[in-house]
């Protein structure tokens, strides 16, 4: 990978989310290699691809090159390669662009898609973890109104204007509510001679409630916030199957839609090469201990998604959202140079700062330690905390103009087929993988 020689101990991290981010901000010129591999060269806002897919943002402003991140650190490298597999024996990593030597490794895969194991749903359906995936949205989206505006067969027609969201979780929800604006406010304007009005947002969740990783006031107010815009909400149903066509439940409810989009669950991103007993088979995460070091292994660590720190307050490892990844990737940058120091390493505690999720305009639900609200002031809550969790001057404001510009106008300027989808692309390769 022509990562030169060095006198000092090399650190090779996995992955340029929220958490190795976090590890490499620290990290900056603390007497150590580090070499970052990721299979794109952007950091994603994984928060905001559904505005996305939804045509409220273009992509580039919700992500951010990894170059520019680590552009005046020393003696630190990023390499745009797909790690294969962990060679622990022999202290390095196999990708396809080489072989690399490790003192630490650092696995911060993050997540992908979980259909477990219904393969029908993974080939049929869409998910939305990548912005290439959200694009691909997007355009199937819009191709659905124009071919809706082509066919004589009122079936058809009903089938592509019906959207089916599987997860009633914060994506699930959020996505949800932006499709239902988009019905009211701005697909009447393009398609003048469609009735919109037959345009159904159907959001189907296996459990009694919607957002169930917030609290039940929160829940509450969600799906009454959804069903105002519109949108119809399935509880205690669970999508078992999809042909393309027909949706099919564990009930007696069916749907005929064109476009599902799946975000019913995640999986961590493995990379081959740790034993089975360092892996959580059922939802692929490593196990760590309390300093996120991975089981088994003294110099390799996990942190993020990817990861399954079992503690007696999070006795199923802590939630899969920025906030704990950022924090762990904060410790373990800390706890690396206590290693260099020979100093005793520090215990993660989550610091859980509250969860949040936006309906739509002016409607928001946020869930703080001891205080829950919703509403307007949520809203702009949530739009503060998002806007300054963005990395780049230039991704804040581009974000904030187009949010200022969207709320006046009721507008989503970026409703764009940039790059036309095609189903039968799904036919050669699974939605993760475009």
């Amino acid at each position: 990978m022509n990562i030169p020689d060095s006198d000092l101990k090399r650190i090779v991290i996995i992955g340029g989310g929220f958490a190795g981010i976090s590890l490499a901000k620290k990290l900056r010129n603390k007497n150590y290699q580090v070499v970052m591999m990721d299979k794109h060269n952007y950091h994603t806002f994984q928060p905001l691809l559904y505005q996305v897919a939804t045509g409220g943002l273009e992509p580039d402003s919700i992500a951010y090159p990894i170059r520019k991140v680590i552009k005046e650190y020393k003696d630190f490298y990023f390499r745009l390669g797909d790690v294969k597999e962990i060679d622990a024996p022999n202290n390095r990593i196999i990708a396809d662009i080489g072989e690399l030597h490790y003192d630490y490794l650092v696995v911060a895969t993050g997540t992908k898609t979980n259909y477990f194991g219904n393969k029908e749903i993974e080939r049929n359906s869409m998910s939305m973890k990548t912005i290439p995936q959200s694009l691909n949205i997007r355009s199937l989206i819009l191709e659905s109104f124009e071919a809706a505006l082509l066919t004589d067969d009122e079936a058809e027609r009903e089938s592509l204007m019906n959207f089916v969201l599987v997860g009633g979780g914060p994506t699930g929800v959020e996505l949800a509510g932006a499709l239902a604006e988009m019905k009211k406010a701005v697909l009447p304007k393009d398609y003048p001679d469609l009735d919109i009005n037959r345009m159904q947002i159907h959001l189907v969740q296996s459990g009694d409630r919607i957002l169930d990783t917030m609290t039940v006031k929160s829940s509450i107010a969600a799906e009454k916030f959804l069903k105002k815009l519109g949108v119809n909400v399935h509880k205690d149903v669970r999508v078992t199957g999809y042909d393309s066509v027909v949706v099919s439940t564990n009930t007696d409810l069916e749907f005929h839609s064109s476009t599902v989009i799946w975000t019913a669950g995640v999986a961590g991103k493995l990379i081959s090469g740790l034993n089975k007993d360092a892996i959580f088979e059922r939802i692929d995460r490593i196990k760590v201990d309390s300093h996120n070091k991975v089981k088994g292994y003294e110099n390799i660590f996990a942190i993020g998604d990817i990861c399954l720190m079992e503690t007696a307050k999070y006795p199923k490892g802590h939630p899969q959202m920025a906030q704990p990844a950022m924090q762990q990737g904060s410790l373990l940058a800390e706890n690396l140079i206590n290693l260099q120091n020979n100093k005793p390493l520090k215990a993660f505690e989550y610091n859980d700062k509250g969860s949040m999720a936006t309906i739509g305009r002016n409607k928001a639900v946020v869930d703080l330690p001891n205080f829950h609200f919703s509403g307007v002031f949520a809203w702009f809550v949530w739009m503060f905390v998002h806007l300054i969790s963005l990395i780049g001057f230039k991704n804040k404001a581009v974000v904030f103009l187009n949010w200022v510009y969207n709320y006046i106008r009721f507008d989503r300027e970026a409703r764009l087929i940039i790059r036309p989808y095609k189903k039968k692309m799904q036919q050669s390769f699974t939605t993760d993988e475009l």
